[in-house]
């Protein structure tokens, strides 16, 4: 789909018409939306301008040279946006390209920051002469976004904490929404990233407006802010996740303390019932007449025994305050 928009009479003008661009001149056009283009459409923006638009696999590359370069009569820029989905977030790559004062743009999504930047268009178009203007607007508004999400992703953090318990099965379950929120905030730094790298660019070249520059420095200062949040909460992550495992730990070793404890409590009275238990006559047993052992003396005094075995077991446990 291609969106251009027009200046005319000191408005900006929205239309989706690609035999536009046979008439017009780069002077009457601000900006050109390339979203999901077909081959088409692309062919004639590359006819119009005569650039070469950058393919996907371009746009994608992680070189700082991809995310940002500056031709004889062009800017290129790269930048991954992020948007949120399912229960993490997915990079969306997105191509900028100023070429003749107007930008062009070629993007699959992300259609938050770019309707937000055509309401503004059509608020105050007098603010975006050029497509430099209009390019730094876009990422300011990105930034903006950036911010919001990564609150929204400390507010959740935050509110992860509340939610250790003290059973085993539902500390387990947290452990999941602290690796996933872990995913989330290297993808959002990644993103983030892009930005400074691209902000950088631009500050070092030569081409852009002087009034542009503050904001540039504005939005240098709000990102690198940004980073130290994203590491704040990642760093909080992992002190989460360390106090949920130490936990769970905590939790395993009681059970795992009162089997021991038990199998304690039962091995004197285990080795004694294992002594009477032998298919031979013992010498403290009581013969009876007939020549066999005392039975029912014998089995009182075994359960006597074991009672005081594993009594004084107890005892010298609660004693050495082990219990």
């Amino acid at each position: 789909m291609i969106t251009i928009y027009l200046k005319q009479h000191g408005k900006v003008i929205r239309n989706a018409e690609l035999e536009l661009l046979e008439e017009l001149g780069y002077d009457d056009v601000l900006w050109i939306d390339l979203q999901t283009p077909t081959m088409k459409e692309k062919k004639a923006v590359e006819d119009y301008l005569d650039i070469d638009l950058l393919s996907r696999q371009q746009v994608e590359e992680i070189e700082s040279s991809s995310k940002y370069a500056e031709a004889e009569n062009s800017i290129i820029a790269n930048s991954n946006f992020f948007t949120p989905h399912d229960d993490g977030f997915v990079l969306e790559p997105v191509s900028f390209i100023i070429s003749e004062g107007l930008l062009v743009t070629t993007r699959d999504g992300d259609s938050r920051t770019f309707n937000e930047m055509a309401k503004r268009l059509q608020v105050n178009p007098k603010a975006y002469t050029t497509g430099y203007h209009l390019f730094v607007s876009i990422l300011e508004i990105r930034i903006d976004l950036d911010a919001d999400i990564v609150e929204a992703e400390a507010r959740r953090i935050s509110g992860l904490s509340t939610q250790m318990g003290d059973e085993v099965r539902s500390n387990e379950q947290l452990i999941k929404h602290i690796n996933a929120g872990q995913e989330n905030m290297m993808t959002i730094r990644e993103g983030i990233f892009d930005r400074q790298r691209v902000l950088s660019g631009i500050l070092r070249s030569e081409h852009f407006p002087n009034d542009v520059y503050p904001r540039l420095q504005l939005m240098m200062r709000d990102v690198s802010s940004l980073i130290s949040h994203t590491d704040f909460s990642f760093e909080r992550l992992d002190y989460l996740k360390d106090t949920v495992m130490g936990l769970i730990n905590i939790e395993q070793n009681k059970i795992t303390k009162i089997f021991t404890v038990a199998s304690v409590f039962f091995m004197p009275a285990t080795l004694i019932a294992s002594v009477y238990g032998m298919n031979v006559a013992l010498p403290w047993q009581h013969l009876s007449a007939d020549g066999t052992s005392g039975g029912l003396m014998s089995f009182w005094i075994t359960i006597i025994a074991m009672v005081v075995a594993s009594g004084a077991t107890i005892g010298f446990f609660r004693y050495k305050k082990w219990l």
